[in-house]
C-alpha cells in the first residue's frame, strides 16, 4: 500500500481554472462510489471538523445534489450540485454553486464548473479534477475563501474512509 499518495493542485489564472490531481489508495470502484454515493460523500466532503450533510441527490445527468457543510457550532453552508454529463466510472460534470437550503441559488458568490476524471493505476485510482470559474475575480474569490486548504482537509478525509474501511474488511477476513 502506497503512503506517498500523488496530490497536485495548481491554480491557472489565464484559463480562470483549478486542477487537483489526487490518487487514492482504492479500487476505481470504490473511489466512484465514494463520489457519486450520498452516503459515503458525507462521511468526507466537508473538511473536518465541518460535518457534509445531503439532503437530496439525484445523480444522473440533469439530476441534483443538495447539500450543507455544517459546521462544529452548527452552522450551515448550503451548497448545489448540477450534473450536467455522467459517464460511469469515468467522469461526471457538474455546475457547483452556494445555495439556500431549498437549493436557490447565491448570486453573491460564484458558479464554478467541475470535470471530474478517474483512472485505475495499479492499485491505486487517480483522480483528476478541474475545476473552470467564469472569470479570475471568481477564481480568486474562491481561493482567498480556503478552497485549496479546505478541498485538501476533505480529500485527506477520504483517505480515511478508504483505510477504515480496509481495517474493516480485515477483521472480518
Amino acid at each position: 500500500m502506497k503512503s506517498n499518495l500523488l496530490m497536485n493542485f495548481t491554480v491557472d489564472k489565464e484559463t480562470s481554472t483549478v486542477n487537483v490531481k489526487r490518487e487514492f489508495n482504492a479500487s476505481l470502484a470504490n473511489v466512484w462510489s465514494a463520489w457519486t454515493e450520498p452516503e459515503i460523500l458525507d462521511q468526507w466532503w466537508a473538511p473536518a471538523p465541518w460535518k457534509s450533510k445531503t439532503k437530496r441527490m439525484e445523480f444522473k445527468e440533469g439530476g441534483q445534489r443538495l447539500y450543507a457543510m455544517v459546521g462544529p457550532a452548527g452552522e450551515e453552508h448550503w451548497a448545489l450540485a448540477d450534473f450536467t454529463s455522467i459517464t460511469p466510472k469515468t467522469n461526471f460534470k457538474y455546475l457547483d454553486a452556494f445555495s439556500d437550503s431549498e437549493g436557490n441559488l447565491n448570486a453573491a458568490f460564484p458558479r464554478s464548473d467541475w470535470n471530474v476524471s478517474f483512472a485505475e493505476q495499479g492499485d491505486s485510482t487517480i483522480v483528476d479534477i478541474a475545476i473552470k470559474h467564469e472569470n479570475l475575480s471568481d477564481l480568486e474569490k474562491i481561493i482567498k475563501m480556503g478552497f485549496k486548504e479546505g478541498f485538501t482537509i476533505a480529500l485527506e478525509g477520504l483517505d480515511a474512509v478508504f483505510t477504515s474501511n480496509s481495517s474493516k474488511n480485515k477483521k472480518d477476513a
